[in-house]
């Protein structure tokens, strides 16, 4: 068996750590768990059913679901039989999951809840070639006669007599054989199957080891969606580790289940500390008087005490006392809201402000930020608890080469790149350099210690009438940081000035307007209230103090509805799809620009 194949990967884990707990998970309130043992045995179940129902080496079966504790025992299983995993994000339409079922040629579909076993059910007729749909969730109604609930489908496992077979097909996995195909979100076009080898994936193993301390002692929290790679990737090293894995159910009760795991390192997006820091940003500047000085001392305090300690300069007596009685009155309260103390942790798939680094490093929580993408498996950069520099993505990881083209691009080698993307020849030779490296597209620089810097997307620069070059997503994250946003659009692009599309955050401003006093009947009449303009206009102006002038945005449209996936608005990963928006918001977008022009 190959440490350097993702089955043996598994059965390896569960030989070492049997009786400790691998999995958890909440159930009617209270929180469950499965073992390492019991998850290798229901891995083996399921693998011999596949066999029992003649499933080939290389057959590509999917996952549509939520994270739960059945996606990885599916995912292992498809795996342990050499086949090839094509997960589908939860939130997929039915059109999206049927593009990738039909170009992957999916036979086999693994289902979570309703919602999703309804959008196989609404295309099955038009995937000939789905020969069976297996529904994790066992209070689903089953229509037609090629679904099954997984309960039953472990039984056809439990009685099979196929273990020869599954343990030949386990000892005879290589690591260059494909592993898995992860659709990209299709911010430009349709959505590419991106071939991932059990090397590439394992290959980040080895940088993840090199460069972080995680053992079977530590615990994290699935939170990322699994159909992405980032999360995917992680929760594998967990279970490598002999570490444990606790499932959300519900991604909006994020806060929550961290005071309730209290998890020791996990993988994020900006998104959520982000939300964190702008929440107790807002209750410091309503509380205000003493309890906003005494934040601000703290977090001075903090500051001051960490940076000593990363530097490992000399922390004096009178510091450290200071540091004690902050930590006491506010950085512990602080640190509560993310579960306590952690090892690390890590944000991925956008930028995230310096600002809100430093705010978890004062308050003695390491955001680790790092960088990739889906076709290098993902991650390509990383800070690191020994090495780190605020409002970098860090250093290659080990094993990775980075270099910057003449046209300031990004470029990358390494293990972890993928074989290409599949049956599309042409666009993968498009992404490859002549001399092999991968081009990804995002524009950056590595200072003189190797540590790198992502300044935008090559193709979402917005260049104005002016012939000034700006980077909308340092503005969305700079604005964006705001309580009282929830999603931003930037415009700009061949115009004087830079506009946006704002979505509120609705909960914060809805309560916003009861404190005031501004009735309402509707969202769309609360967003258009001159004083509520005016409230965002005056925060908007806040937030944009370190912008250049040419950056700032000059006007601005609240949106009474947020921007979805079902919308088009949105991709899978959440990413904004700024040419849809600019075609279906166009009359807004004109609006903006109508009349004299901006200085």
């Amino acid at each position: 068996m190959s440490r350097e194949h993702l089955a043996s990967m598994i059965h390896e884990s569960v030989a070492r750590y049997g009786d400790k707990i691998a999995m958890k998970y909440k159930e009617g309130g209270s929180w469950q768990s499965i073992s390492y043992g019991e998850m290798g045995r229901k891995i083996r179940c399921i693998a011999k059913a596949l066999l029992e129902i003649g499933v080939q080496e290389n057959d590509m079966i999917s996952t549509f679901s939520q994270n739960r504790p059945e996606w990885h025992l599916a995912d292992y299983a498809i795996l342990s039989i050499r086949a090839v995993s094509v997960p589908i994000y939860a939130t997929n339409t039915a059109k999206q999951a049927e593009y990738i079922v039909n170009d992957a040629k999916v036979k086999i579909i693994f289902a979570g809840d309703q919602g999703q076993y309804d959008k196989v059910m609404s295309f099955i007729q038009s995937t000939p070639q789905v020969k069976k749909v297996i529904v994790f969730d066992k209070t689903i109604k089953l229509t037609g006669n090629i679904s099954i609930h997984l309960d039953d489908f472990i039984k056809t496992g439990e009685a099979s007599k196929k273990e020869q077979e599954l343990d030949k097909r386990i000892e005879s996995g290589k690591p260059e054989e494909l592993a898995t195909l992860i659709y990209t979100s299709g911010t430009t076009g349709d959505p590419k199957g991106v071939m991932l080898t059990h090397a590439n994936m394992c290959s980040q193993f080895i940088a993840i080891d090199k460069h972080f301390d995680v053992d079977s002692s530590d615990s994290s929290l699935c939170f990322l969606p699994l159909s992405h790679a980032y999360e995917r990737t992680w929760s594998n090293y967990v279970f490598r580790q002999g570490a444990e894995n606790n499932y959300m159910a519900n991604q909006k009760e994020i806060v929550a289940y961290l005071s309730e795991v209290k998890p020791s390192c996990m993988v994020s997006v900006p998104r959520l500390y982000e939300k964190i820091y702008a929440t107790v940003h807002d209750g410091v500047e309503k509380a205000g008087g003493i309890k906003k000085k005494l934040f601000n001392w703290a977090f001075e305090t903090g500051k001051k005490y960490a940076y000593k300690k990363k530097d490992k300069a000399f922390v004096g007596p009178l510091l450290a006392a200071k540091h004690a009685l902050a930590d006491k009155l506010v950085l512990s309260k602080l640190r509560d809201v993310v579960g306590g103390y952690k090892k690390f942790f890590s944000a991925g798939g956008a930028a995230l402000s310096k600002d809100i680094e430093e705010f978890f490093f004062a308050c003695g929580v390491l955001v680790c930020q790092g960088y990739g993408l889906t076709e290098t498996s993902p991650m390509s950069t990383c800070n690191r608890p020994r090495e780190y520099k605020f409002g970098t993505v860090g250093k290659a990881i080990y094993g990775t080469q980075m270099r910057v083209s003449d046209e300031g691009e990004l470029q990358i080698k390494g293990p972890n790149l993928m074989k290409g993307y599949y049956n599309k020849p042409e666009a993968t030779a498009e992404i490859f350099t002549k001399d092999g490296w991968l081009k990804t597209g995002d524009v950056g620089v590595i200072d003189e210690e190797g540590f790198i810097r992502i300044t935008d997307r090559i193709k979402d620069l917005i260049i104005t009438s002016q012939g000034k070059n700006i980077a909308p997503q340092h503005i969305e994250g700079v604005v964006g940081m705001d309580h009282y946003i929830e999603q931003i659009a930037t415009i700009g692009d061949k115009r004087n000035y830079i506009s946006a599309l704002i979505v509120p955050s609705f909960e914060a401003l809805e309560k916003y307007a009861k404190d005031s006093g501004i009735a309402y009947s509707s969202r769309e009449e609360l967003v258009a209230k001159p004083e509520i303009i005016k409230f965002y206009s005056e925060r908007i102006d806040k937030q944009s103090v370190e912008l250049a002038n040419y950056e700032k945005i000059k006007r601005f449209t609240l949106m009474p509805r947020e921007f979805t996936q079902d919308g088009g608005e949105l991709t899978p990963t959440m990413k904004v799809k700024r040419k849809v928006i600019m075609q279906k918001y166009a009359d807004v977008i004109e609006k903006m620009y109508a009349g004299k022009d901006s200085d």
